[in-house]
C-alpha cells in the first residue's frame, strides 16, 4: 500500500483490494498522460486553425461597460432513507456576487428556497424532489433583480427534470413533493420562458454548466470526437478570449415536455412548454476564458444577448470581476450557492435526529420502536 496516502481512507477496505485499485489508477494514469501529450502536440496547430478561421475573438473588441450587479442560483435534493418513510429535503440558494465598496446590494443577504417533508417508500421520489428543487431554483432566478443572473448547469435540464416529474408512474401521486410539483409546475414553466425569452434589455440571464458533452465548437472546426469542447479550448484560448457564438447542439430527439392529458391545468403547460422549447432551440453557446487561471467558461445565453455586443460585454464583464482569484474555478455567486446547497445533505441526519427527538417526547408507546423505524440506512443526495 502506498504509505502516504492517510490510513483511514483505506480502513475499511481489504488490502488486496487496494492495491489492485491502486494499480488500475496508476494504468488510467498513464492513459490521461498519452491524451494530454496527444492535445500538447496539436495545440498550436488547432489554436491557427481557429484564428484562421476567426471563431476566436478578445473581449476588448466588445468594449468595457460599467460592471453590472451579478446574482447565482443552485439547488440541491437529499433523501434519508428510514425504516418505515423517507425524510425529504430539497432547496435552492440564490446569491448576490462582489460589490464594489461605494454601490447598494440588492440583497444583503442570501435569498432560498426549502421543501422538507415525510414521504412513503417510493422509488420516484428522487426524480419528482429533483424537479421540486429545480423549479424553484427557476423561481428565485427569474425573480433577481440583478443585472446578469448565473445558473448552474444548463438550461436544457429543467426540462429534462419537469418532463421525468409529469409522466411518473401513477405510485408517484402518494408523493407530498408530487403534490408540490403539481401545484407549482406552471410558474416553474413561467420562470423557465421567462429566462429563456427575456423581455427587458438591462436584465441578462446566462447558464454555466460545470461539465457538458457538447461540441458546438468541435463540430463546427471538424475536431475529433474525443476531444470536447470546454476541456480543450481551456488550453486553446487566452485570457480575454471567447469563441464566436454558436447554436446550442440539437439533441437526437427534439426538446419536449409530455404533458398528461388527466392534469387539469394541461393545455396551459403544453402552450407554456412548446414556448420553452422554441427557445431552447434559438439558443446560443460562447466559451469565455476571464483570466489565466481558470477554465474556459461554457456560456449558454440568449440569442438577443449573443447578437448584442454591449450586452454580451456586460455578460463578460460580470464574470471576470466574479472570477477574482484563483482558488475559486468559478464566478464568486455560483461557487457560494454550490457550498450552501452541498451542506444540505450532510445536515439531513441532523434533521432526522431532531425529528426523533419531537417524536420520543411524545410517544406514548415503547420509545425503542421510535428509534428501529427512525433508524436511517442510506442517504441519497443530488443537484
Amino acid at each position: 500500500m502506498n504509505s502516504e496516502q492517510p490510513p483511514h481512507l483505506f480502513a475499511d477496505l481489504p488490502a488486496g483490494l487496494v492495491e489492485e485499485v491502486l494499480g488500475q489508477a496508476a494504468s488510467a494514469g498513464r492513459t490521461l498522460l498519452a491524451a494530454f501529450r496527444g492535445v500538447r502536440e496539436k495545440r498550436e496547430v488547432l489554436r491557427k486553425q481557429m484564428l484562421e478561421s476567426g471563431m476566436v475573438m478578445h473581449e476588448s473588441s466588445l468594449g468595457y461597460p460599467p460592471q453590472p450587479t451579478t446574482c447565482g442560483t443552485d439547488g440541491s435534493y437529499a433523501i434519508e432513507r428510514l425504516l418505515t418513510a423517507d425524510l425529504t429535503a430539497a432547496a435552492a440558494v440564490a446569491v448576490e456576487g462582489l460589490v464594489p465598496p461605494k454601490e447598494v446590494r440588492h440583497w444583503p443577504e442570501p435569498r432560498h428556497s426549502t421543501f422538507v417533508a415525510v414521504e412513503p417508500h417510493c422509488a420516484e421520489t428522487a426524480t419528482v424532489l429533483r424537479a421540486v428543487m429545480i423549479g424553484h431554483e427557476l423561481l428565485l432566478a427569474s425573480d433577481a433583480p440583478h443585472d446578469v443572473v448565473m445558473i448552474d448547469g444548463t438550461l436544457t435540464l429543467p426540462l429534462i427534470y419537469f418532463n421525468q416529474a409529469l409522466n411518473a408512474p401513477p405510485e408517484a401521486a402518494k408523493l407530498a413533493c408530487w403534490a408540490q410539483f403539481l401545484s407549482e409546475n406552471e410558474r416553474f414553466l413561467e420562470a423557465s420562458r421567462t429566462l429563456l425569452r427575456p423581455t427587458r434589455s438591462d436584465k441578462d440571464s446566462i447558464a454555466l454548466p460545470k461539465y457538458s458533452t457538447r461540441r458546438e465548437i468541435g463540430m463546427a472546426m471538424g475536431w475529433p470526437g474525443e476531444y470536447d469542447d470546454r476541456g480543450l479550448l481551456t488550453l486553446l484560448l487566452g485570457a480575454g478570449e471567447l469563441t464566436q457564438e454558436r447554436r446550442l447542439e440539437s439533441p437526437t430527439q427534439p426538446w419536449h415536455l409530455n404533458v398528461p392529458s388527466h392534469l387539469t391545468n394541461g393545455p396551459t403547460l403544453k402552450a407554456l412548454a412548446d414556448e420553452v422549447c422554441r427557445a431552447l432551440t434559438d439558443f446560443r453557446v460562447v466559451y469565455y476564458k476571464p483570466h489565466v487561471w481558470l477554465p474556459a467558461l461554457r456560456i449558454e445565453v440568449a440569442p438577443e444577448t449573443a447578437a448584442n455586443k454591449h450586452r454580451l460585454a456586460t455578460v463578460l464583464q460580470g464574470l471576470k470581476h466574479q472570477c477574482a482569484t484563483p482558488s475559486m474555478l468559478e464566478p464568486y455567486p455560483l461557487y457560494l450557492a454550490d457550498r450552501m446547497v452541498k451542506a444540505l445533505a450532510r445536515a439531513v441526519p441532523t434533521f432526522r435526529h431532531v425529528a426523533t427527538q419531537s417524536v420520543s417526547e411524545h410517544y406514548e408507546g415503547d420509545i425503542s420502536e421510535v428509534f428501529f423505524a427512525m433508524h436511517g440506512y442510506r442517504s441519497e443526495s443530488g443537484a
